[in-house]
């Protein structure tokens, strides 16, 4: 499955055992009587090894495929090694990979909604927002309709984009993420619809009842709510699918994470309708979503490459794909940079700046030699330079006032 998330990792614990501990309290025997010792369970081993390989040649076809799913049922348990009960826990709930299977159905329904994917949404409409340039950070009621507004867009409208998601995606996820909730049959499909449904008129009925309480004469939230609910079943649903298509794919997926929150806070706020110069910056913006979108296609390539799906890593492969990715999120934050510079908002375009460059160096020292094995972990040293850079565009609107 493509879904952006901030924080998306596998973990693999790497200690000392106890059996190791007491090999170093053995290091006081004589060598020699350590070496007779090595020498003897070796061949010991190896012979192990031939009995095991002569009874597996002589095994019936039947003995065989049940000796292979042993094996895969033991390599599924091995996959959460080294991570104990409390965090796997914490990773069933908020939909990351590498959990353990859970049988709590809320839990389950909460798993589906990925929690983790909130982040950003929430962020976003905090810096729509700001950028409004009308939000009273003390009044009681705008913090209320703030608080209101990010719960549509993260749990509510987020949920239901990563449910749908799930939904239409069941096939790869069995390839690429098979303990996920649907694959697995944790929950039925009758639930995983109704949940569907209850979170789409939830949002509409939230949106709807923020622009009552802001006294908009059109319904200018909900507008950004339908938008965003059209954009996410064209993401994931056929005919259309976007996710089929890189770039088209991964733009809807930047422009949802960046482009949309925005739009919500500040037409929550602002005085004025949102303006082809707002929207024109925060779809610039999101070209930089895309490039992130990217990073994220690298731990899906081979379930993507076996269901068809053309994800940029697929199509031009690993190395070219890679500084597409890297080129993306740094060209264009530089060109919003540039862009705030010459309405003459200095300070806000090189506070920017001051964002982009431990990216750039992140880049060269962790993504760029190793983009396969190091993607998670640069999405967890880089995005918080990336999301401050989007807090302080925001800032820099809110004090420019109309563009």
């Amino acid at each position: 499955m493509v879904t952006p998330g901030f924080i998306s990792s596998t973990v693999g614990a790497r200690g000392m055992s106890s059996r190791s501990c007491k090999a170093l309290a053995l290091s006081r025997i004589p060598v020699l009587v350590t070496w007779r010792r090595t020498r003897l369970n070796a061949a010991k081993h190896r012979g192990g090894l031939r009995l095991s390989q002569k009874a597996d040649d002589q095994a019936s076809p039947s003995e065989s495929k049940q000796k292979s799913e042993q094996s895969g049922a033991l390599d599924g348990k091995q996959q959460t090694t080294g991570v104990n009960d409390s965090e796997q826990s914490l990773r069933q709930l908020l939909g990351m990979r590498g959990a353990s299977k859970e049988t709590n159905k809320w839990r389950i329904r909460l798993q589906l909604m990925k929690p983790i994917t909130w982040i950003p949404l929430v962020w976003g409409v905090g810096c729509g927002a700001a950028a409004s340039g009308q939000y009273q950070w003390n009044d009681p009621q705008d913090i209320a309709k703030l608080l209101l507004c990010m719960i549509l867009s993260g749990p509510v409208l987020a949920g239901f984009t990563q449910t749908l998601n799930d939904w239409f995606d069941r096939e790869i996820d069995a390839v690429n993420e098979p303990y996920r909730p649907i694959p697995s049959g944790a929950i039925s499909e009758g639930e995983v619809v109704a949940q569907i449904w209850a979170l789409l008129f939830a949002g509409l009925g939230l949106a709807y009842g923020l622009d009552l309480w802001q006294g908009h004469q059109f319904p200018r939230v909900l507008a950004v709510a339908l938008f965003g609910t059209f954009l996410a079943y064209i993401y994931s649903a056929p005919p259309l699918k976007l996710k089929k298509n890189g770039w088209l794919g991964n733009y809807a997926l930047g422009a949802s994470y960046i482009s949309l929150p925005w739009w919500a806070g500040q037409s929550l706020f602002s005085d004025n309708p949102l303006d082809w110069k707002i929207i024109a910056l925060t779809l610039l913006y999101s070209f930089a979503g895309l490039g992130i979108a990217v990073i994220n296609d690298f731990k899906s390539i081979e379930g993507d490459r076996r269901l068809g799906l053309a994800s940029l890593p697929v199509m031009y492969g690993v190395d070219t794909a890679k500084w597409l990715s890297v080129g993306l999120i740094d060209i264009f934050q530089a060109l919003v940079a540039a862009y705030l510079a010459l309405v003459g908002e200095t300070g806000y375009a090189l506070a920017l700046v001051a964002m982009i460059l431990p990216q750039v160096y992140l880049q060269w020292k962790i993504f760029l030699p190793d983009p396969m094995q190091n993607d998670v972990k640069y999405q967890g040293a880089a995005q918080p330079f990336l999301v401050f850079g989007i807090l302080i565009t925001a800032l820099a609107i809110g004090h420019h006032g109309q563009l």
